[in-house]
Parts: C-alpha cells; structure tokens; sequence
C-alpha cells in the first residue's frame, strides 16, 4: 500500500495537470471565437471575454511550467555539463536540480503570501469586467462580510498563481529525487542540442 502512494499521487498530479491544460486551451478558444463572431457579425462584444482570456492564459502558463517540467519539455543548455568528467558532472546535475526545487520553494511562499490577502483582508477586491456567478455567491456570506459581489472576487483567478507554483514544486521534487537517485542526469531534454550535434557530424561526414 505504502509503495503504491507516489504512484497514485503522480498519476493524480497528472490528471489535474492534463485537465486544466485542456479545459483552459478549449475555454480561451471558444471565448475568443464567440467574441470574433459577436463583434463582426452581430457588432456587440462580450464585456467579460478579453479578461476572462487574460486570467485563462496566466492559468495556463502557470500549470504548462509544471507539465513541461514533468516532460522534460523545457530548454536548455547542457553543453558544459555534457562536457564534464562523470563524477562532476552528476554532482553539477544534482545541484542544478537542487537549485530548482530552492527556487521553485521560495516562489511558493512568495505566492502564497501574494494570493492569501485576497481571501482574507482584500477578499472584498474584484475584478473588472466578469460577473460573479449565482452559484458562487455563498463565499460573499464567507469571505465578505455577507455583501453580494458584483463581479468575481480577485482571489478566484489569482488562486492558479499559488496552484501552478506548487504544482511546479512537487515536479521539481520528483525530478531532482530521479536525478539524485540515477535515473535520469539532467531535468531538460535536450533534444535540439542533440539534433544540432547530429547535423554536425552527418556534414562532417559528408565533406570527408
């Protein structure tokens, strides 16, 4: 039982991350194209739509930063570190990735005490342009004092600031255990570095 926890926690970050990447990328589509079609078409606007866009966008780069750490999708340069003797060079590699996670840490924190204003003393700021919904009127009696909100209170929207930074850590958690541990030397792919050094050798080869 205790052995099967990372894995069904793993599979469980993945799930939210999946899900959110695609739930975001169809919404921001959908708004943007119903917005297309009622300001050319039927020359009106959706109010809402332009911030609704903006708060999706910011959520997905926040949650991408995490899933492109989980497939190893970010770029960099590992020139150096390729170049190195073995032995230094793993020991580079884990504090590369220690180095991450210290970072990952702190913006954490950072975040959390950037949002956690906005569901207690400033829970009463709202956003501009997007109307609160019915069914979510209930944390006004919570959070505000049982004032209704006229549009969406701030912290909803600002909560994927937090969420995509924790969901960032525990990647980088899991990517520096796998570098500690030997299964993999680097948290980037690398695969353009690879490809560059491939055409390299075939025009080499080529010109001999």
């Amino acid at each position: 039982m205790a052995t099967d926890f990372p894995k069904k926690f793993g599979s469980w970050v993945n799930n939210i991350e999946e899900t959110f990447i695609a739930l975001i990328l169809g919404l921001m589509t959908m708004l943007t194209f119903a917005n297309v079609v009622a300001r050319y078409v039927f020359n009106s606007n959706i109010l809402w739509a332009l911030e609704t866009t903006v708060f999706l966008f910011a959520w997905l780069v926040l949650i991408g930063a995490s899933y492109c750490v989980k497939t190893r999708a970010h770029l960099g340069v590992d020139l150096l570190l390729k170049a190195l003797p073995s032995p230094i060079n793993r020991m580079v590699a884990i504090l590369a990735v220690l180095a991450c996670v210290a970072f990952s840490v702190l913006l954490l924190f950072g975040s959390w005490e950037y949002w956690a204003p906005f569901a207690g003393k400033r829970a009463f700021y709202q956003v501009d342009d997007i109307v609160m919904p019915e069914f979510l009127q209930f944390l006004s009696t919570w959070l505000n004092e049982g004032e209704r909100y006229d549009k969406l209170p701030r912290f909803i929207p600002y909560f994927g600031l937090p969420l995509g930074v924790a969901l960032l850590t525990i990647r980088f958690l899991q990517a520096a255990w796998r570098v500690v541990s030997g299964q993999q030397l680097l948290v980037i792919a690398s695969h353009e570095a690879e490809e560059m050094l491939e055409d390299v050798a075939t025009r080499q080869s080529e010109v001999r």
